[in-house]
């Protein structure tokens, strides 16, 4: 029985991380081969990792949570404490920076690269303060020296993009980078979500033929709300629905009434079945900062939605420009302007809605869950081969 550690601060079994690795240890548990304890400060009661069919997994739980002030502390007593339990197991997976860890999840990306692309967004004062906080540059270090580290055996990024940042900044070699893509349930996330589209425009007051671009996200800043709005001001045929919170909502809310957009904009909030938001949009619109590759772009290719997101988005590398999308950069207003002119010009017809459609499921349809627990449960299974080697 090989013991394995995953440590992750918050673990939220219905996580996008957390849900990656599940269906993987279910495949090799229900052989009796990996007993699996999560190691997090956090464990929401009464919640069980997502099972994809009965098996014998030994799922425990070991709270670490030491005392801690501030974030930089909070990320560096828990990787201490993980680090100092990392014996009693045979295999350690981290989705935190923690040097010394056998397998990690690149899951957050570089965090060197997210820092470049929001130094983009500031003043002189606020890209100094960037440079030097205590906690960007402890993360930095962390960081580097994690992916030095010998006991690094594996990893697992979720993007092509990705991958390449880690090797070019870092050295890591070839054999050590796994691209393992996002899954999607693409039962559940189907074109035929188009059902909801008659019920949720009346909801919100939009014409069924108006074309309506989803966004959906939480953290608006880093999403790119801000470039939605302003992309929204010169095309005045069409909407937006934004599903998701941030503490600055007012602050977008203000915006969209300064562009004269805010008529053709709803704020929904935090959406706990995004579905319905899929079938009534038209597309889904991420000019998004830096995300290594967001699960609301596999879930709305799969559902038949084309995309606009960004150059820094590793979803990027699925599109082909006019077919399933466009890719502009994140702060690219008339680019994503231009673009939009384009989709507009393709959906004018019937047969280009449903070309654009078929383009969108037909990229997401490989991506299954089922296939990327196989890719998972492969990489375990050599991981394991290598430990008894």
């Amino acid at each position: 029985m090989i013991r394995l550690a995953i440590a992750r601060q918050r673990y939220n079994p219905h996580g996008g991380a957390e849900r990656f690795v599940a269906r993987a240890l279910d495949a090799l548990s229900a052989e009796g081969r990996v007993a699996v304890t999560l190691l997090a400060r956090e464990w929401p009661e009464k919640a069980e990792p997502e099972k994809t069919a009965p098996s014998s997994q030994d799922w425990r739980f070991q709270k670490v949570d030491p005392f801690y002030l501030g974030r930089t502390w909070r990320e560096a007593s828990f990787a201490d404490a993980v680090r100092r339990r990392a014996a009693e197991y045979d295999l350690l997976q981290s989705h935190e920076r923690i040097p010394g860890a056998a397998i990690f999840r690149a899951g957050d990306g570089v965090h060197a690269a997210w820092l470049e692309q929001v130094a983009r967004t500031r003043g002189k004062f606020g890209r100094l303060v960037l440079r030097w906080s205590l906690y960007h540059r402890y993360l930095c270090r962390t960081e580097r020296a994690m992916f030095a580290h010998p006991a690094l055996r594996c990893v697992i990024c979720n993007s092509r993009m990705v991958r390449d940042d880690i090797a070019a900044r870092f050295g890591v070699p070839d054999e050590k980078l796994t691209v393992i893509n996002n899954g999607v349930d693409t039962e559940a996330f189907h074109p035929d979500v188009a059902r909801h589209r008659a019920k949720m425009r009346a909801r919100w007051g939009i014409g069924n033929e108006a074309p309506l671009l989803a966004f959906v996200g939480s953290g608006f800043a880093r999403k790119g709300v801000e470039t939605a709005l302003r992309v929204l001001a010169a095309l005045p045929p069409v909407h937006l629905v934004v599903a998701g919170e941030d503490k600055r909502r007012a602050r977008y809310e203000a915006l969209a009434r300064e562009l004269g957009v805010i008529e053709r904009v709803r704020f929904l909030g935090v959406v706990d079945d995004v579905r319905p938001v899929y079938g009534a949009a038209d597309a889904l619109i991420l000019p998004t900062l830096y995300d290594p590759f967001p699960n609301v772009c596999v879930e709305a290719l799969a559902c038949g939605l084309p995309l606009l997101t960004s150059t820094s988005c590793g979803a990027a590398e699925w599109i082909v420009e006019g077919r399933n999308g466009w890719v502009r950069d994140a702060l690219d207003v008339s680019g994503y302007q231009a673009a939009l002119k384009n989709w507009l010009a393709c959906r004018e017809t019937e047969d280009g809605r449903r070309a654009l459609r078929a383009a969108a499921r037909a990229t997401a349809e490989p991506y299954t869950l089922t296939a990327m627990a196989a890719n998972l449960s492969l990489l375990y299974s050599q991981a394991v081969l290598k430990l008894k080697a």
